[in-house]
């Protein structure tokens, strides 16, 4: 998922990651890929019908549909991404 090794990328992944676990519990039990392959897509599936805050409460497939609302985006790049701190 990060390619690139953008942090913004990583941070998404890192996200997925943890809802993964916290909410879906992939991480608790000795599992067989196979079981753990169908949690990942009941969960992907999940949240295709699930209303998300940053959304205004609609899906991610309502969201993506309509043109009215603008999406919340969280994110900013820096117009000074690769540049390091001098000591």
């Amino acid at each position: 998922m990060t390619q690139n090794s953008d942090p913004y990328q990583n941070a998404v992944t890192e996200r997925i990651n943890g809802i993964l676990k916290q909410e879906f519990s992939i991480d608790r039990y000795n599992q067989t890929t196979q079981i753990t392959n169908q949690i990942v897509k009941e969960a992907v599936a999940y949240n295709e019908i699930r209303p998300h805050y940053s959304n205004y409460m609609i899906t991610p497939n309502q969201m993506h549909s309509q043109s009215k609302i603008k999406m919340r985006t969280y994110k900013t790049k820096n117009s000074s991404k690769n540049v390091f701190a001098t000591v």
